[in-house]
Protein backbone atom coordinates (compact mmCIF):
# COMPACT_ATOMS: atom_id res chain seq x y z
CA UNK A 1 0.00 0.00 0.00
CA UNK A 2 1.57 3.34 -0.72
CA UNK A 3 2.32 5.95 1.42
CA UNK A 4 0.69 8.91 1.35
CA UNK A 5 1.80 12.28 3.80
CA UNK A 6 -1.88 13.21 5.92
CA UNK A 7 -2.45 16.95 6.36
CA UNK A 8 -1.93 17.35 9.88
CA UNK A 9 2.05 16.24 8.82
CA UNK A 10 2.24 18.73 6.75
CA UNK A 11 0.13 21.71 8.66
CA UNK A 12 3.30 20.92 11.07
CA UNK A 13 5.40 22.06 8.76
CA UNK A 14 3.90 24.26 5.84
CA UNK A 15 0.59 25.22 7.66
CA UNK A 16 1.64 28.69 9.27
CA UNK A 17 -1.11 30.51 7.02
CA UNK A 18 0.81 33.44 6.86
CA UNK A 19 3.39 33.10 9.07
CA UNK A 20 5.39 29.98 7.25
CA UNK A 21 7.96 28.64 8.44
CA UNK A 22 6.86 30.27 12.29
CA UNK A 23 7.94 33.53 10.11
CA UNK A 24 6.37 36.53 9.49
CA UNK A 25 5.91 37.87 5.85
CA UNK A 26 8.59 40.77 6.84
CA UNK A 27 11.30 38.20 8.38
CA UNK A 28 10.84 36.39 5.66
CA UNK A 29 11.53 39.31 3.13
CA UNK A 30 14.40 40.39 5.26
CA UNK A 31 16.43 36.94 4.76
CA UNK A 32 16.00 36.99 1.10
CA UNK A 33 17.23 40.04 0.93
CA UNK A 34 20.23 39.87 3.27
CA UNK A 35 21.05 36.36 1.30
CA UNK A 36 20.86 38.67 -1.94
CA UNK A 37 23.35 41.13 -0.38
CA UNK A 38 25.67 38.57 0.95
CA UNK A 39 26.21 37.13 -2.78
CA UNK A 40 26.94 40.27 -3.84
CA UNK A 41 29.78 41.04 -0.90
CA UNK A 42 30.82 37.96 -2.05
CA UNK A 43 31.58 38.38 -5.69
CA UNK A 44 33.24 41.74 -4.53
CA UNK A 45 35.51 40.08 -2.00
CA UNK A 46 36.27 37.70 -4.01
CA UNK A 47 37.21 39.73 -6.78
CA UNK A 48 39.61 41.38 -4.63
CA UNK A 49 40.88 38.08 -3.53
CA UNK A 50 41.59 37.56 -6.51
CA UNK A 51 43.10 40.83 -7.77
CA UNK A 52 45.48 40.34 -4.47
CA UNK A 53 46.77 37.05 -5.43
CA UNK A 54 47.67 38.38 -9.50
CA UNK A 55 49.17 41.45 -7.86
CA UNK A 56 50.93 39.96 -4.49
CA UNK A 57 54.52 41.83 -5.18
CA UNK A 58 53.27 44.82 -5.23
CA UNK A 59 50.09 44.90 -3.16
CA UNK A 60 50.13 47.31 -0.27
CA UNK A 61 50.88 46.34 3.02
CA UNK A 62 47.97 46.76 5.64
CA UNK A 63 50.41 47.47 8.48
CA UNK A 64 52.24 50.49 6.31
CA UNK A 65 48.88 51.98 5.31
CA UNK A 66 46.47 52.03 8.21
CA UNK A 67 48.69 53.86 11.14
CA UNK A 68 46.81 57.06 12.03
CA UNK A 69 44.99 57.11 15.23
CA UNK A 70 43.11 60.36 16.43
CA UNK A 71 45.22 63.07 18.41
CA UNK A 72 48.42 60.72 17.86
CA UNK A 73 50.04 62.66 14.57
CA UNK A 74 52.95 61.24 13.65
CA UNK A 75 52.90 58.35 16.86
CA UNK A 76 52.71 54.67 14.93
CA UNK A 77 49.33 52.72 15.49
CA UNK A 78 49.30 50.35 13.06
CA UNK A 79 45.77 48.88 12.52
CA UNK A 80 44.61 50.39 16.23
CA UNK A 81 42.08 52.85 15.17
CA UNK A 82 40.77 50.18 12.68
CA UNK A 83 40.61 47.23 15.44
CA UNK A 84 38.58 50.32 17.58
CA UNK A 85 36.13 50.66 15.37
CA UNK A 86 35.56 47.05 14.82
CA UNK A 87 34.93 46.73 18.40
CA UNK A 88 32.60 49.62 18.24
CA UNK A 89 30.44 47.85 15.76
CA UNK A 90 30.55 44.55 17.40
CA UNK A 91 29.27 46.04 20.26
CA UNK A 92 26.44 47.94 18.69
CA UNK A 93 25.48 44.48 17.79
CA UNK A 94 24.95 43.24 21.67
CA UNK A 95 23.40 46.59 22.06
CA UNK A 96 21.02 45.41 19.26
CA UNK A 97 20.44 42.49 20.88
CA UNK A 98 19.64 43.67 23.95
CA UNK A 99 16.93 45.69 22.40
CA UNK A 100 15.72 42.92 20.52
CA UNK A 101 15.32 41.12 24.02
CA UNK A 102 13.88 43.70 25.68
CA UNK A 103 11.16 44.38 23.20
CA UNK A 104 9.88 40.94 23.61
CA UNK A 105 9.71 41.80 26.85
CA UNK A 106 7.82 44.68 26.22
CA UNK A 107 9.91 46.79 28.11
CA UNK A 108 9.58 50.19 25.89
CA UNK A 109 12.31 52.44 28.35
CA UNK A 110 14.55 49.50 27.59
CA UNK A 111 14.08 49.00 23.94
CA UNK A 112 14.70 52.79 23.52
CA UNK A 113 17.81 52.92 25.25
CA UNK A 114 19.62 50.11 23.94
CA UNK A 115 18.28 51.67 20.40
CA UNK A 116 19.98 54.71 21.09
CA UNK A 117 23.25 53.24 21.93
CA UNK A 118 23.25 50.94 18.92
CA UNK A 119 22.89 54.11 16.77
CA UNK A 120 25.63 56.06 18.36
CA UNK A 121 27.73 53.38 17.63
CA UNK A 122 26.67 53.46 14.22
CA UNK A 123 27.41 57.02 13.94
CA UNK A 124 30.72 56.43 15.93
CA UNK A 125 31.78 53.64 12.87
CA UNK A 126 30.78 55.67 10.05
CA UNK A 127 32.36 59.21 11.32
CA UNK A 128 35.54 57.14 12.05
CA UNK A 129 35.64 55.30 8.39
CA UNK A 130 35.12 58.70 6.92
CA UNK A 131 38.15 60.16 9.02
CA UNK A 132 40.10 56.89 7.65
CA UNK A 133 39.12 57.82 3.91
CA UNK A 134 40.72 61.12 4.78
CA UNK A 135 44.13 60.07 5.90
CA UNK A 136 43.83 57.21 3.03
CA UNK A 137 43.08 59.86 0.21
CA UNK A 138 45.10 62.92 1.87
CA UNK A 139 49.03 60.59 2.28
CA UNK A 140 51.32 61.11 4.63
CA UNK A 141 54.70 60.44 2.65
CA UNK A 142 54.10 60.80 -1.22
CA UNK A 143 56.30 58.94 -3.58
CA UNK A 144 57.10 58.81 -7.15
CA UNK A 145 55.71 57.14 -10.29
CA UNK A 146 58.00 56.08 -13.44
CA UNK A 147 57.32 55.83 -16.94
CA UNK A 148 56.11 52.08 -16.34
CA UNK A 149 53.80 52.91 -13.70
CA UNK A 150 56.14 51.39 -10.73
CA UNK A 151 55.82 53.38 -7.23
CA UNK A 152 58.63 54.41 -5.39
CA UNK A 153 58.87 54.85 -2.12
CA UNK A 154 61.82 57.02 0.22
CA UNK A 155 63.22 55.96 3.11
CA UNK A 156 66.39 56.31 5.25
CA UNK A 157 69.48 53.92 5.83
CA UNK A 158 67.47 52.23 8.82
CA UNK A 159 64.13 51.30 6.67
CA UNK A 160 61.73 54.02 8.37
CA UNK A 161 59.80 56.13 5.87
CA UNK A 162 60.89 59.29 4.45
CA UNK A 163 58.28 61.70 3.81
CA UNK A 164 59.22 64.26 -0.08
CA UNK A 165 59.34 67.04 1.62
CA UNK A 166 61.69 66.15 4.16
CA UNK A 167 64.32 65.75 1.88
CA UNK A 168 63.27 67.86 -1.52
CA UNK A 169 64.93 70.92 -2.99
CA UNK A 170 62.95 73.83 -3.76
CA UNK A 171 63.94 74.95 -7.18
CA UNK A 172 63.38 78.04 -8.97
CA UNK A 173 61.11 76.69 -11.57
CA UNK A 174 57.47 78.01 -12.82
CA UNK A 175 54.51 74.98 -12.39
CA UNK A 176 51.71 75.99 -14.20
CA UNK A 177 48.52 73.31 -13.66
CA UNK A 178 47.77 72.53 -17.16
CA UNK A 179 43.81 73.30 -17.73
CA UNK A 180 41.60 73.22 -20.03
CA UNK A 181 41.72 76.84 -19.99
CA UNK A 182 45.48 76.98 -20.93
CA UNK A 183 46.12 73.59 -23.21
CA UNK A 184 43.74 70.85 -24.88
CA UNK A 185 39.90 71.13 -24.51
CA UNK A 186 39.51 67.92 -23.47
CA UNK A 187 42.43 67.55 -20.67
CA UNK A 188 42.40 68.74 -17.21
CA UNK A 189 45.69 67.99 -14.61
CA UNK A 190 44.45 67.74 -11.28
CA UNK A 191 45.89 70.05 -8.32
CA UNK A 192 49.99 70.03 -8.50
CA UNK A 193 51.77 68.55 -5.78
CA UNK A 194 53.71 70.00 -3.07
CA UNK A 195 56.88 68.99 -5.07
CA UNK A 196 57.97 68.58 -8.25
CA UNK A 197 59.37 65.32 -9.68
CA UNK A 198 62.91 67.39 -10.43
CA UNK A 199 63.20 68.80 -6.41
CA UNK A 200 62.66 65.55 -5.33
CA UNK A 201 65.00 63.58 -7.79
CA UNK A 202 67.81 67.12 -6.74
CA UNK A 203 67.22 66.11 -3.21
CA UNK A 204 67.79 63.05 -3.49
CA UNK A 205 70.89 63.28 -5.22
CA UNK A 206 71.68 66.05 -2.55
CA UNK A 207 70.93 63.49 0.51
CA UNK A 208 72.79 60.58 0.83
CA UNK A 209 71.04 59.02 3.60
CA UNK A 210 67.45 58.65 1.48
CA UNK A 211 67.04 55.24 -0.39
CA UNK A 212 64.42 53.68 -2.48
CA UNK A 213 62.18 51.35 -1.57
CA UNK A 214 60.45 49.62 -4.25
CA UNK A 215 56.56 48.86 -4.51
CA UNK A 216 57.57 45.39 -4.76
CA UNK A 217 57.26 43.06 -1.52
CA UNK A 218 60.37 40.07 -0.88
CA UNK A 219 58.45 36.75 -0.37
CA UNK A 220 60.68 35.88 2.42
CA UNK A 221 60.77 38.80 4.62
CA UNK A 222 57.48 39.81 3.61
CA UNK A 223 58.86 43.17 3.70
CA UNK A 224 59.11 45.56 0.32
CA UNK A 225 62.32 45.87 -1.19
CA UNK A 226 64.84 48.70 -0.33
CA UNK A 227 67.51 49.38 -3.36
CA UNK A 228 71.04 50.60 -3.50
CA UNK A 229 72.00 53.82 -3.73
CA UNK A 230 73.27 53.06 -7.48
CA UNK A 231 69.65 51.66 -8.13
CA UNK A 232 67.61 54.19 -6.88
CA UNK A 233 69.67 56.73 -9.04
CA UNK A 234 68.74 54.20 -12.03
CA UNK A 235 65.01 53.99 -11.08
CA UNK A 236 64.70 58.12 -10.33
CA UNK A 237 65.75 58.49 -14.25
CA UNK A 238 62.21 56.90 -15.34
CA UNK A 239 60.20 59.17 -12.88
CA UNK A 240 57.42 60.90 -14.28
CA UNK A 241 55.01 62.37 -11.68
CA UNK A 242 54.82 62.75 -7.77
CA UNK A 243 51.83 60.45 -6.02
CA UNK A 244 50.61 62.31 -2.83
CA UNK A 245 47.96 60.00 -0.94
CA UNK A 246 45.35 57.41 -2.93
CA UNK A 247 42.36 57.99 -5.38
CA UNK A 248 41.04 55.95 -8.11
CA UNK A 249 44.03 56.98 -10.52
CA UNK A 250 46.95 57.06 -8.43
CA UNK A 251 48.16 55.03 -4.99
CA UNK A 252 50.94 56.25 -3.17
CA UNK A 253 50.84 52.98 -1.23
CA UNK A 254 51.63 50.45 -3.79
CA UNK A 255 48.80 48.82 -6.30
CA UNK A 256 46.40 51.31 -7.71
CA UNK A 257 44.07 48.41 -7.37
CA UNK A 258 44.31 48.40 -4.10
CA UNK A 259 42.85 51.99 -3.58
CA UNK A 260 39.63 50.43 -6.03
CA UNK A 261 38.45 48.06 -3.89
CA UNK A 262 39.35 49.58 -0.50
CA UNK A 263 36.92 52.99 -1.87
CA UNK A 264 34.59 50.81 -3.41
CA UNK A 265 33.94 48.09 -0.79
CA UNK A 266 34.26 50.02 2.67
CA UNK A 267 32.41 52.91 0.95
CA UNK A 268 29.25 49.75 -0.48
CA UNK A 269 29.95 48.65 3.27
CA UNK A 270 29.58 51.73 4.84
CA UNK A 271 26.61 52.74 2.82
CA UNK A 272 24.92 49.85 4.35
CA UNK A 273 25.86 51.00 8.25
CA UNK A 274 24.21 54.52 7.36
CA UNK A 275 21.60 53.15 5.81
CA UNK A 276 21.03 50.97 8.87
CA UNK A 277 21.54 54.44 11.38
CA UNK A 278 18.80 56.15 9.18
CA UNK A 279 16.38 52.66 9.79
CA UNK A 280 17.48 52.73 13.44
CA UNK A 281 16.58 56.47 13.88
CA UNK A 282 12.90 56.02 12.62
CA UNK A 283 12.06 53.14 14.82
CA UNK A 284 13.63 54.69 17.52
CA UNK A 285 11.23 57.54 16.86
CA UNK A 286 8.64 55.05 16.72
CA UNK A 287 9.62 53.36 19.66
CA UNK A 288 9.34 56.18 22.05
CA UNK A 289 6.19 57.21 20.22
CA UNK A 290 4.46 54.09 21.67
CA UNK A 291 3.69 52.89 18.02
CA UNK A 292 4.87 49.71 18.56
CA UNK A 293 3.64 49.50 22.02
CA UNK A 294 -0.03 49.72 20.96
CA UNK A 295 0.62 47.11 18.43
CA UNK A 296 1.39 44.73 20.54
CA UNK A 297 4.39 43.60 19.41
CA UNK A 298 8.05 44.87 18.70
CA UNK A 299 8.56 42.61 15.81
CA UNK A 300 10.03 46.07 13.34
CA UNK A 301 12.85 46.32 15.99
CA UNK A 302 13.67 42.39 15.44
CA UNK A 303 13.59 42.94 11.85
CA UNK A 304 15.81 46.28 11.88
CA UNK A 305 18.06 44.06 13.96
CA UNK A 306 18.55 41.43 11.31
CA UNK A 307 20.08 43.42 9.44
CA UNK A 308 22.12 45.85 11.41
CA UNK A 309 23.79 41.86 12.94
CA UNK A 310 24.44 41.27 9.01
CA UNK A 311 25.98 44.53 8.43
CA UNK A 312 28.25 43.84 11.28
CA UNK A 313 28.92 40.46 9.88
CA UNK A 314 29.99 41.23 6.80
CA UNK A 315 32.60 43.85 8.46
CA UNK A 316 34.41 41.13 10.02
CA UNK A 317 34.95 39.41 6.56
CA UNK A 318 36.06 43.12 4.94
CA UNK A 319 38.33 43.68 8.03
CA UNK A 320 39.92 40.28 7.44
CA UNK A 321 40.31 40.29 3.95
CA UNK A 322 41.20 43.96 3.77
CA UNK A 323 43.32 44.75 7.05
CA UNK A 324 44.59 41.05 8.33
CA UNK A 325 45.13 38.85 5.99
Amino acid sequence: MATTVTTSTEGKVWGGGNEPLKASYGKLMMWFFIVSDALTFSGFLASYGFSRFKFIETWPLADEVFTHFPFMHGVPAPMYYVALMTFILIFSSVTMVLAVDAGHQMKKDKVAVYMFLTIIGGLIFVGSQAWEWKNFIKGEYGAVETKGGSILQFVDKSGKRVALHEFAVALPEERVQHKRSNGLWYEDEPALTSVSVAEVVAGFKANENVLVRSEKIDQTTKQKIVLSREESLAHLESAVSVIEGANLKQNEYGNKLFADFFFFITGFHGFHVFSGVVINIIIFLNVLLGTYERRGSYEMVEKVGLYWHFVDLVWVFVFTFFYLV
